[in-house]
């Protein structure tokens, strides 16, 4: 009865506020608020780059809900407010700590590639040669996987959560109807697309009304995603999976609505309505190493964040770290142990139901003492390394020829902790800024290009190689940290492979430089990924530059300082203390700036 009034409720809501109008309106809005990136307190935490869907979080947990419920309602509220990096278009990773069983579980909602899809997918059949990454594949229907995510939100309220999905939805359903505040981030996001957008008509109806962005300080609201919600409450996964909508998904990936004047390829996809129909999520054990007395727990393959993250920090267990004098040792061994994790990724990683991925050896401190083994203290390696021998004796290495990695940065990441000590870590994304550009007619959600993530170019050796029904390799790393059977540290980021030395770096921030939470996730970041150099933050390279230079540390600029390329990152993070107070802590500038927030706040101490 319950659900009933919910789902009631929400329908009334459409009624009055979208029942007329097919398409967005805007309004003036005062100023969006600013985001508070650290809240101290107790009674639960979360943290995300959006500060709608933080608080939307922060009630949930408030009225009783727990972290799975918290996150699902933050997840859905976020595919409306950072619709270029989320929603049900995509897929992601939800890692999940049962604190009263003590135990942690994980649901793999990776998109998966169509049946119908060939070897020689991303070859243009007119050149015979490679479609290009841009404009091509990244604004296409081929490039779109099944969307997970739907799937993973239904799943874990079913295994973890105390709500039902159509009372999870509801939160969003009213900020898609009633709108939100354009901020800067959201408008500059949609000019960095405008060419991309304009060449689909319902895409640009919704995010380009007038040939424009929205302006910060207007309302933007999308009626269409509300009624695609309220759908979704009442019939549940179904009315997405299969019927109308599944149909609609399908027509639109097999034939991109492309505006007749515009000269973007788009190419077509194969996925059929039975594709999306066949889409079930993976429940796996998680990937878990031990650093420095505590157990780090992520997601296993299909990513490659928990094993990558795992095996830096097991490289780094052989090592003393710590800040001030000895900061500039520390970040050169944290930039080589990344870089020797990424050759054995690179090399070993791929969709475990299609490859044999050692993930045990991976995972194993005997492998990574083989790789410490030809780790030179003072000097880096020169890049890329070769990866290590799956033996795991000696100094082994492996013949391996380094391929591009296609993983793109837009992403976003949400933690949270309940009163009862439960915690998610949940990284979800439509890969691309804008995913492939396409909307689906009259929905309100873009689809995803998440098949970018696969080796464009087929190789019968390849683990990331394409493939049927396979899941990309992804970096997405939910990282959750236990010590002594209690949360210590929930966090993720979004940045495609970035992800990966964005996480790393937050604990070696965190554990071994004495760093606050806070700090840690503020500090300047570099991402040493196998390449000759190092892109790193402008503000990393003023700071540590020099001392890293007799080290032989290359590092690079990310991106022009006075664009968001620059930025490595956008982490949202809790942290709880002995006495269960909690730290929620998200980014204080880049993306915009994050939000955490707790339910009963305090002072820190």
């Amino acid at each position: 009865m319950r659900i009933r009034s919910i789902t009631v409720a929400a329908a009334l809501t459409l009624t009055a506020l979208v029942g007329a109008p097919a398409a967005q309106a805007h309004r003036p809005s005062p100023p969006p608020a600013s985001p508070t990136p650290t809240s101290y307190g107790t009674g639960g935490a979360v943290a995300s780059v959006d500060a709608t869907a933080s608080r939307v979080g922060r009630d949930v947990l408030a009225r009783g809900g727990n972290a799975a419920d918290a996150a699902v309602a933050m997840a859905a509220t976020l595919g409306v407010t950072e619709p270029y990096s989320a929603g049900i278009g995509g897929g992601g990773y939800f890692v999940f700590y049962d604190a009263k069983k003590r135990r942690v579980s994980t649901i793999d909602g990776r998109e998966t590639a169509p049946a119908g899809i060939t070897p020689d997918a991303f070859i243009d059949p007119a050149t015979g040669q490679p479609y290009r990454f841009t404009p091509e594949l990244v604004t296409s229907g081929v490039a779109v996987g099944v969307p997970g995510t739907l799937a993973t939100w239904d799943s874990a309220l079913k295994r973890f959560g105390t709500r039902s999905l159509a009372r999870s939805l509801a939160p969003a359903i009213d900020v898609a109807a009633k709108g939100f505040p354009v901020d800067q981030t959201f408008r500059s996001q949609t000019l960095d697309n405008k060419a991309r957008f304009a060449a689909f008509p319902d895409t640009a109806a919704l995010f380009l009304p007038g040939g424009d962005a929205p302006q910060v300080g207007t309302t933007f609201r999308n009626p269409d995603l509300a009624r695609t919600y309220a759908q979704i409450a009442r019939r549940g996964p179904k009315a997405f999976y299969t019927g109308a909508l599944a149909r609609e998904i399908a027509a639109t990936v097999q034939a991109p609505p492309k505006d007749p004047a515009s000269a973007l390829p788009a190419p077509a996809g194969s996925m059929t309505a039975r594709d999306l129909a066949a889409y079930r999520v993976r429940h796996q054990a998680p990937s878990k190493v031990s650093y420095r007395g505590h157990d780090v727990y992520s997601m296993a393959p299909s990513s490659s964040g928990g094993t990558t993250v795992g095996e830096a920090l097991n490289i780094l267990e052989n090592y003393r770290l710590r800040g001030g004098s000895g900061t500039a040792r520390s970040l050169h061994l944290f930039l080589e142990a990344s870089a020797h994790a990424f050759a054995d990724r690179n090399a070993y990683v791929g969709d475990p139901a299609f490859v044999d991925v050692p993930t045990r050896t991976l995972l194993s401190q005997r492998f990574a003492d083989s790789r410490a083994c030809v780790i030179d203290p003072t000097k880096a390696a020169i890049r890329p390394v070769a990866p290590g021998a799956l033996d795991g004796t000696g100094c082994g290495a492996a013949a391996r020829t380094e391929k591009p990695d296609t993983e793109n940065v837009s992403t976003t990441h949400l933690s949270v902790v309940d009163k009862w000590g439960n915690a998610v870590a949940y990284t979800l994304t439509i890969e691309q800024t804008g995913g492939s550009g396409i909307t689906v007619p009259g929905r309100g959600f873009l689809l995803n290009n998440e098949l970018t993530d696969f080796t464009a170019v087929y190789d019968e050796a390849d683990p990331n190689r394409i493939e049927p029904g396979k899941r990309p390799r992804s970096s997405m790393a939910p990282t959750i940290v236990v010590d002594k059977g209690k949360v210590k540290y929930v966090l993720g980021s979004p940045g495609g492979a970035t992800i990966i030395t964005t996480v790393l770096q937050i604990l070696v921030n965190r554990i071994d430089l004495g760093m606050t939470l806070p700090e840690a996730v503020a500090a300047p970041r570099a991402s040493s990924r196998n390449a000759p150099t190092t892109p790193a933050e402008p503000g990393f390279i003023e700071a540590y530059g020099a001392a890293l230079a007799p080290y032989g540390q290359r590092l690079v600029p990310s991106g022009d300082a006075f664009t968001s390329a620059a930025e490595i990152g956008a982490a949202a993070t809790i942290e709880v203390g002995r006495r269960g107070t909690m730290t929620a802590a998200a980014e204080p500038v880049r993306r915009g700036g994050g939000t955490g927030l707790v339910v009963r706040r305090q002072l820190p101490r």
